[in-house]
């Protein structure tokens, strides 16, 4: 099989990690998408991953909180995500970095673009945690960003739905599934690709989207070789 990307950011949220529990961290799933991250890389692919925090903290739903506040717990909440993410790509045999927006130097590398760069040069996966390091900005904006930052060919969106609807499938059974769809559509449409901040960034960047389900992990390699799965957003 050869792929036909060359590097890709792999957006994960945090609720994908949780697995079936919901709430903090399922070590099978997350050796689950491993695997199949192990494999993009046995193909040559350079891979970057953000990943969310919403399986342990939702900086947003944080009630009488201060959001910034809310916001910088979220993120340190990414930071185990990608930490627990590293180690299962190093049980599998691949080499992987974390590289936080916030400083922690003890378990991180500080994000570096250059040497986030230089590691996928070297068949490195690396993980990007804390978002952009700014309250008021979601996981998907870090994706669009980073992904710009590196020149990523694509964003993988793994989420817990096939594809992009124009209504809730869970809600409306004749919901109708897009193939394909411009980043203006999503926009004008109000589409939950991404929040309105993170779309902005990937059509001004020229960056595409592929929103898949991820409840079969197999579709991260399906996707990498050009099979036609879930929507692209281009």
């Amino acid at each position: 099989m050869k792929p036909v990307y060359k590097r890709l950011l792999l957006k994960l949220s945090g609720e994908v990690l949780a697995g079936e529990k919901g709430t903090g961290i399922d070590f099978e799933k997350v050796l689950d998408v491993c695997e199949r991250v192990k494999q993009c890389v046995d193909m040559g692919v350079q891979v970057a991953i953000v990943v969310g925090g919403g399986n342990f903290w939702r900086g947003r739903s944080s009630g009488k909180m201060d959001r910034t506040r809310a916001d910088h717990m979220g993120m340190l909440a990414t930071s185990i995500n990608s930490l627990a993410l590293a180690d299962a790509l190093e049980q599998l045999g691949v080499t992987a970095r974390v590289q936080t927006a916030i400083e922690m130097r003890q378990i991180a590398e500080p994000y570096i673009r250059n040497k986030a760069v230089r590691h996928l040069e070297k068949g490195r996966v690396v993980i990007f945690g804390c978002g952009t390091g700014n309250p008021f900005f979601s996981t998907d904006t870090a994706a669009a960003l980073r992904a710009a930052e590196i020149g990523a060919d694509v964003i993988f969106k793994a989420t817990n739905v096939d594809g992009v609807y124009d209504s809730d499938p869970k809600l409306n059974p004749d919901a109708k599934k897009y193939d394909t769809l411009s980043h203006i559509d999503v926009l004008q449409q109000g589409l939950h690709v991404m929040d309105s901040t993170a779309a902005s960034l990937c059509m001004d960047n020229g960056i595409e989207i592929l929103v898949f389900n991820l409840d079969n992990p197999d579709n991260i390699v399906s996707a990498v070789t050009g099979e036609t799965i879930g929507t692209l957003v281009k």
